[in-house]
């Protein structure tokens, strides 16, 4: 149902190039009929080798299906890029899946992680997917995302933004065979594996299951960041996009600590950052949100001038956000001193924090960051 939630006194070529893909499907198609949402998360991508295993005996399968054999549990083996396939243990292929028997986890890299894996050979080497069920994918995520000692309801909220978000790039990527979405948090969430889960994770993925928002009967973009510095913003003076949903709106975060932050650059630095304006002489802020994050930044050097605008402020300078003033020092360097940390669109999750410990509930929490959707059961496709 809809929800517009009151807050009290809280702030009202494919087939020659890419072969496997027909494999894929034909996996796919097999697949027992289930309710689960399988993702398909890239853990490591265009590497010449990975490391794979798993937790208990796993079973490995060839690129018809066919099982080749086992590998023990707590063993890690070299998946390398050979001519037309990939190479594990004393085994060739096309591609490799490798699927623990007994509920064991998959090694991959590095870390532990839920489901199975899938090792493809691609255009620069090899690409290992961890195939994991959508909910224990959130386990992970949301401990990744959030401090598991924060309170549950912002656990909760963060659990079903963070469903909605993975869904909507798992749409989004459609046209992708191989995978629906990574591992790192410059583009997608924070997924560590086993390692981030906890019981409160366990609680906000189980509690809130199935459960994305929605507007307009779709799946929204439900972005979300650290903090915001007291205010939010309008999606049109971040990105270029008019998402109606994510609208600008008070928060309740300008006094966190680890929101404050100062970053002091040499010409130098700067110049390296941004190309083309040679050895920079000034920096000056052109236009400002109407919440005073910065629109646009004027570069000046004495071999170009160069203008950042919206979130290119923040990704070229790779500062923590765009609400903030320059100085300049001493020295000729300049100080940038600013609030909040990520783009200030969406939820605020230090702001989820704090209306969960004046007593929003997780429902409150996300309709006040997200203007006009809809809590909306995961619609079977």
């Amino acid at each position: 149902m809809k929800f517009q939630l009151l807050l009290g006194n809280l702030f009202s070529e494919i087939k020659g190039r890419h072969w496997w893909i027909g494999i894929l499907i034909w996996f796919v198609l097999l697949a027992p009929a289930q309710a689960s949402v399988i993702l398909r998360v890239a853990i490591e991508r265009e590497v010449k080798q990975v490391k794979v295993g798993a937790s208990t005996t796993a079973i490995v399968k060839d690129s018809s299906g066919k099982i080749l054999g086992e590998l023990p549990g707590m063993s890690a083996f070299a998946a390398q890029a050979v001519p037309g396939g990939v190479a594990l243990d004393r085994w060739q292929s096309g591609l490799f899946w490798i699927e623990p028997t007994n509920k064991g986890y998959v090694y991959i890299g590095d870390r532990w992680f839920r489901g199975r894996t899938l090792v493809v050979p691609t255009a620069n080497g090899l690409t290992a997917v961890n195939w994991v069920d959508l909910e224990e994918y959130l386990y992970s995520v949301i401990g990744g995302e959030m401090n598991t000692s924060w309170p549950q309801e912002a656990l909760n909220a963060q659990a079903i933004a963070a469903r909605t978000y993975a869904l909507y790039e798992r749409e989004r990527q459609r046209r992708n065979p191989l995978y629906d979405l990574g591992d790192s948090p410059d583009r997608w969430q924070i997924y560590k594996g086993v390692s981030s889960e906890a019981p409160k994770t366990y609680i906000a993925a189980d509690t809130t299951a199935g459960k994305v928002l929605t507007y307009n009967n779709k799946i929204i973009l439900s972005v979300f960041h650290a903090c915001s510095g007291g205010h939010t913003e309008n999606v049109e003076d971040v990105w270029t996009s008019k998402e109606p949903y994510l609208r600008a709106v008070p928060d309740f975060d300008q006094n966190i600590k680890e929101c404050n932050w100062v970053k002091t650059f040499t010409p130098g630095e700067i110049s390296a950052r941004i190309s083309g304006v040679g050895n920079v002489k000034d920096m000056i802020i052109e236009t400002l949100s109407p919440f005073k994050s910065v629109k646009s930044l004027k570069i000046i050097g004495d071999k170009g001038t160069k203008i950042l605008q919206g979130e290119e402020v923040r990704t070229a300078l790779r500062i923590k956000s765009t609400r903030f003033i320059v100085n300049k020092d001493a020295n000729g360097g300049f100080v940038i001193q600013g609030l909040g940390f990520g783009h200030g669109l969406g939820m605020s999750q230090w702001g989820a924090y704090e209306l969960a410990k004046r007593g929003a509930n997780h429902l409150q929490i996300l309709g006040y960051y997200y203007k006009g959707v809809a809590l909306t059961p995961i619609q079977a496709k």
